[in-house]
């Protein structure tokens, strides 16, 4: 059997990612491995015979498409958070990082590390799987493929409690953080509702002067809801600019329930009845397909000059925004349009509506991203002290993936990939990383540990908790974070989405994903750099 496993790496490849599949949806006490028990498989298999391993490219093709994916999804995010309090919060994220790399440096001298292990550990205690994969880069670069088992058996050795240490401290520390009024304003200040987008009728029964609709909606709260359609006696009609609302009017109020409560108090009662006549309008949810749409503003398609149509919400993967002027669609957004029955056609066509095209991708365009993304790895960044270093195979592409997702499209390029696309493609990327790196370091992971591997284990514990517990500490007493956003931040700076999962249960709303997406990006950038520096340094 096990000649046979040697002689075929296919076969190895799709019985590990099988495998570690079912063992990573294995629930306990809601923990779960998730797509990382992919590598702890593959080293149960590379440990039963030296010469089971996936051939190199295995790994780098997974590692080169999962981390470009995550920059391509991650971009605009990104930059909507710079945008806000972004730069505040990475800074705090930055600090937290270089405090563990500190402490990681105090464990290398404490219990003789090498400069592999003294680097996987750093990655495996903040479960960030690029990190590692540049500590291995470079080791192969430099002919040192002995060594390529260390990082890996220092990275898995530290990452289970990387996982469960942050969730334990989020359990404990913020325990009673949150309950106050300030923080549901805070969170209301950023857009966050813990359920899904509602609309309602409300009769306007106040004088709101001869403002119309663009004044208003300038103001609080109705900056934070949409005002979609108008009544005024037997006629209905799309909500214009100009429309200036009577008393005895009706009109549709969509948003957050918080946002939406408000808006009501300011314009009048709310009615049962729902505003919508299908013999004047009618709505649809339709898919953004086509090039035309794609990358471009809800303000640039001018809806209501094409069609005398509007956007009331955008879906986004499992997520319902409300349709500001200034929001990217990407390709597989969903929008729910308002629109005359007659012109409903013209719009469905306009946007695509087409399941088959967001199911392929645009070989040349993924292909030339990755090809940029490899040629900024390649650049060498000089260092104090003569050395230099590169962002490699894994931050290239993430930095190019992060630059070109926040723009969208370039003239006719358009960069960004279909949200179903994007999903499967890192969840291969990582697979095949995953699956290649345990197999090729599983021997050296299983002799290490029978040597006695307490030590590593009990130094990644001390960097997860201390990391954990200085961000929520500082992020809630210095930085005055909402403890839901600060949850995703926590998540983000051990860029781990299993965290991220336990944070969105507790919330029940979005907030944890929004202090995920702000942090994320500088926290695996910074990670990959102070990893190959800490590799470098103590070398």
């Amino acid at each position: 059997m096990i000649a046979y496993l040697v002689d075929s790496p296919l076969f190895v490849l799709f019985l590990v990612a099988a495998i570690g599949f079912l063992v990573g949806r294995i629930h306990v006490r809601g923990f779960s491995l998730g797509v990382s028990a992919v590598l702890f498989v593959g080293l149960a298999f590379g440990a039963l015979d030296p010469a089971i391993g996936l051939p190199a490219i295995v790994f780098e093709f997974g590692l080169i498409v999962f981390v470009y994916t995550v920059g391509l999804a991650g971009g605009p995010g990104f930059v909507a958070a710079l945008r806000r309090d972004g730069l505040r919060e990475n800074a705090l994220v930055v600090g937290v990082l270089v405090l563990a790399a500190g402490l990681v440096v105090v464990a290398d001298r404490l219990l003789g590390l090498t400069a592999a292990e003294a680097a996987g550990l750093f990655s495996g205690s903040l479960t960030n799987t690029p990190a590692l994969a540049t500590i291995l880069e470079s080791l192969t670069a430099s002919g040192q493929d002995a060594a390529l088992a260390e990082p890996v058996v220092a990275y898995s050795l530290a990452y289970p409690i990387g996982v469960l240490g942050v969730i334990v401290a989020i359990t404990v520390l913020t325990r009673g953080w949150g309950t106050d009024g300030g923080e549901q304003r805070e969170l209301q200040r950023l857009g966050v509702s813990a359920q899904e987008l509602v609309d309602v009728t409300v009769e306007v029964t106040h004088d709101l002067g001869e403002h119309d609709v663009t004044e208003l909606s300038r103001t609080d709260p109705l900056d934070r809801v949409m005002l979609a359609r108008h009544q005024r006696g037997g006629h209905q009609w799309l909500v214009r600019g100009d429309d200036v609302l009577r008393p005895g009017d009706r009109v549709s109020v969509v948003g957050a329930p918080e946002a939406v409560r408000a808006a009501v108090d300011l314009l009048g009662e709310p009615r049962d009845e729902p505003l919508m006549r299908h013999a004047d309008l009618d709505y649809r949810r339709i898919f953004v397909s086509t090039p035309e749409t794609v990358g471009r503003t809800v303000a640039e398609l001018d809806l209501p000059g094409r069609f005398d149509a509007t956007i009331t919400r955008v879906r986004h993967g499992d997520m319902d925004r409300l349709a500001m002027p200034d929001m990217v669609l990407e390709p597989g957004d969903r929008v729910r349009v308002v629109a005359p029955r007659h012109r409903m056609g013209d719009v469905t066509r306009f946007f695509g509506d087409s399941w088959k095209a967001l199911s392929e991708i645009d070989v040349g365009v993924f292909g030339l991203g990755i090809a940029l993304g490899l040629l900024v790895g390649s650049i060498p960044i000089p260092l104090p002290g003569g050395t230099t270093f590169s962002l490699g195979l894994a931050g290239g592409p993430l930095v190019v993936g992060l630059v070109v997702g926040a723009l969208g499209r370039t003239g006719p390029i358009v960069w960004q990939l279909p949200y179903n696309a994007n999903l499967t493609l890192r969840q291969v990327g990582v697979i095949l990383f995953l699956a290649g790196v345990g197999t090729r370091s599983g021997y050296g992971f299983a002799t290490t540990v029978a040597d006695g591997g307490l030590p590593l284990f009990l130094a990644g514990a001390v960097v997860t908790c201390v990391t954990a517990t200085a961000t929520l500490l500082l992020g809630h007493h210095v930085l005055r974070v909402p403890v839901s956003v600060l949850t995703g931040i926590v998540s983000g700076v051990h860029t781990q989405p299993a965290v991220l999962a336990f944070a969105n249960d507790r919330a029940g709303n979005e907030a944890p994903d929004l202090g995920y997406a702000t942090v994320f990006p500088v926290a695996t950038i910074t990670k990959i750099l102070l990893a190959q520096l800490l590799f470098t340094v103590l070398s």
